[in-house]
């Protein structure tokens, strides 16, 4: 992305930190896990199979990766996630978002 911008890779990832604060590599492996949150509760995959669905390429950096932004393993996740079946949508999705901070 950053030769496609013009500019140094650092200035880039600093640029990007800056303007939405974090890494452009955080950044994607939050949505991967974001993605991967979706799966484990709405399907029955296996671990593994979500794993590399999202685009990690090993089991233990996809967990790893998933209890630092989540707080929990995939497989405490999706045991201990309760459906809300009152509660809106949008505020499931607020209050299920994992935080980029942290």
């Amino acid at each position: 992305m950053a030769r496609i911008a013009l500019v140094s890779e650092a200035h880039f990832i600093r640029t990007f930190r800056a303007t939405f604060g974090e890494t452009p590599h955080r950044y994607l492996q939050r949505r991967r896990v974001e993605r991967a949150m979706a799966l484990l509760v709405e399907t029955n995959r296996d671990v593994t199979d979500i794993c590399y669905a999202v685009g990690f390429g090993s089991l233990g950096t996809f967990s790893r990766t998933f209890r630092q932004i989540v707080g929990e393993s995939p497989s405490d996740f999706r045991r201990h996630r309760v459906a809300a079946a009152n509660v809106p949508s949008c505020f499931a999705k607020a209050w299920t978002r994992p935080s980029s901070f942290g």
